[in-house]
């Protein structure tokens, strides 16, 4: 996380101090960096026009909308040259106020309404991951009533071990998602015989926050072989999404190298000569942003110290979701200081409201400020009113501005949507 640093022992995002911008937005606050969403973005960008052909059309990059939503956020990307992929029609929405044309927009999910493929088909989508038979004949039905083509790609469960965390692994059999090979052949043929629906390929996600390269080679062979398979039947394949799951460092992981996983693409999806289509988000905005929040108390237990902040798990909630450790950096950093090993947890009534246990820091006092790292993605997105807490604030940081990105919620923005009887 290059772009936040300390200098003169206080913590920066880019050229701005994340003090002056807790001490102007109150906190809990989430940052942005701008620099970090462009140069992920580009990196990728370069790295994988430095291995696919020269005359292969360039890959859309969707990002994952899920992972950070903020319309600021998407605007920046579309600026980049990238797409969205989206999974509900609240997504879609932010991608179109974006900017995002909808011939970069790839919508995917399990459980989508009928409200949601009508919008999408009547303004305008690049592709619908169909992903069971019931959503196929549902976007069917709703096609041919509109007399409207619907572009659609069938999501392929490849029974591939990302070697992930379980609640995120998306690519085996007993996973929810996607069609075997089998049913997703079925249905690629149904689907090329319809009047309204036009198969355009197969996609597939194996999971996400992946730091080996091994289950996106099985992944990407077996998708391969399916497609040609298809292509052997005749059937019409033009794009293969090779979906995202690439991982970053949220301690000591090391995440995939990123030409090694080029070259992948590069072996295996490009010689089929097809539009290849990527879903990352993690990647992009993983390391984008930190959660800033202000120490309430530092109380001393029986046998520990904790370090209670005014962030709760409703804020971030992969800690208490996923067992998840986001680095704790102080705001004003102090070495000189004696260090002391805090638990770190939220005023939420929940033990599971617990940022990190025996984290070594500086001796921390009341209305000090830290920051938890790694926050830009599944951060604000995940976030929750439990307990009636408000939502915090959003603030991009680019260079020596800065701006805020969505205003902190209060009370009564919340109280606002309940009805009086």
């Amino acid at each position: 996380m290059s772009d936040f640093h300390y200098k003169n022992g206080e913590l920066y995002t880019e050229n701005v101090p994340v003090k002056t911008l807790a001490e102007q937005y109150g906190t809990p606050l989430y940052v942005y960096s701008a620099a970090h969403l462009r140069t992920q973005a580009g990196q990728l960008k370069t790295t994988l026009s430095q291995h696919l052909p020269a005359d292969a059309n360039a890959p859309l990059i969707c990002f994952a909308c899920k992972a950070n939503s903020n319309i600021a956020v998407l605007d920046l990307l579309k600026q980049e040259g990238l797409g969205t992929d989206i999974v509900s029609l609240g997504e879609y929405t932010r991608a179109r106020q974006a900017g995002i044309s909808p011939d970069k927009i790839v919508f995917s999910g399990v459980g989508k309404t009928d409200t949601e493929i009508e919008t999408v088909l009547k303004n305008g989508i690049h592709q619908i991951n169909v992903e069971s038979e019931p959503e196929l004949e549902r976007i069917a039905r709703i096609a041919e009533k509109h007399k409207i083509t619907a572009p659609v790609a069938f999501r392929f469960n490849p029974d591939v071990d990302a070697k992930t965390h379980a609640k995120i692994t998306t690519g085996k059999h007993e996973n929810k998602f996607g069609l075997t090979r089998d049913a997703l052949i079925a249905l690629y043929q149904k689907a090329d015989a319809h009047a309204f629906i036009a198969p355009k390929g197969i996609t597939s996600h194996i999971g996400s926050q992946l730091t080996a390269v091994t289950p996106f080679k099985d992944a990407f062979t077996r998708m391969r072989d399916l497609v040609e398979m298809l292509r052997a039947m005749d059937m019409p394949v033009t794009r293969i999404d090779i979906g995202g799951g690439l991982g970053i460092t949220y301690t000591d992981e090391t995440p995939p190298d990123l030409d090694d996983y080029a070259r992948m693409v590069a072996e295996i999806i490009a010689p089929l000569g097809t539009q290849i289509i990527l879903e990352p988000g993690r990647f992009i905005a993983g390391n984008c942003g930190i959660l800033v929040s202000q120490v309430v108390h530092v109380k001393q237990g029986e046998k520990k110290h904790y370090l209670i902040l005014d962030a709760g798990m409703n804020d971030l909630a992969r800690p208490s979701i996923y067992d998840a450790y986001h680095p704790v950096m102080p705001v004003l950093e102090n070495k000189a200081a004696e260090h002391i090993a805090y638990d770190i947890v939220g005023p939420v009534c929940e033990t599971g409201d617990t940022f990190g246990k025996n984290i070594p820091l500086p001796v921390m006092e009341e209305d000090d400020f830290v920051a938890m790292t790694s926050s830009g993605a599944y951060g604000f997105v995940m976030a929750s009113n439990y307990n009636t807490r408000p939502l915090p604030a959003e603030i991009l940081v680019d260079g020596d501005t800065h701006k805020l990105i969505r205003r902190r919620q209060t009370v009564d923005d919340i109280l606002a949507l309940e009805i009086d009887i």
